[in-house]
């Protein structure tokens, strides 16, 4: 697998950890946050670039194939943040405006899907926003 493609896949699993973040920063995630999610991959996200996964599968996808893992194995929500935002740091030159404009629009639907957001989800929102710049 090239580097490039390798790390388009990294870029799309560390998302993944980013919207799971996200969903369970309130303490439950919720049909409708994952339902969003998942409409934006099909809408935006698997039209930011050709990269594929080994299978051949658009690697957007595996937004959602790392965010189920992290839901059915419970993991931290605020650990899965740290862990983007170091992927952040050491690959920042992958993460152009117009990818730091999808990530919040897609990190605000969620929080949107579920009875609008809440205080947990404003304070994650706005670290996320800070963060981005």
């Amino acid at each position: 697998m090239s580097n490039s493609k390798n790390s388009g896949i990294e870029l799309y699993e560390n998302l993944g950890k980013l919207f799971y973040a996200m969903a369970v920063v309130d303490g439950d995630v919720h049909i409708q946050e994952m339902g969003k999610l998942r409409e934006f991959i099909r809408k935006y996200w698997l039209d930011v670039d050709a990269v594929e996964d080994e299978y051949g599968t658009d690697a957007a996808f595996q937004i959602d194939t790392v965010f189920d893992w992290l839901l059915e194995y419970k993991m931290d929500g605020e650990e899965c943040f740290g862990k983007f935002q170091e992927f952040y740091e050491t690959n920042k030159e992958r993460f152009t405006p117009f990818i730091k404009v999808l990530i919040l629009d897609t990190a605000h639907a969620i929080a949107n899907a579920f009875s609008g957001k809440n205080k947990a989800e404003l304070v994650l929102l706005a670290k996320l926003e800070l963060f981005l710049k």
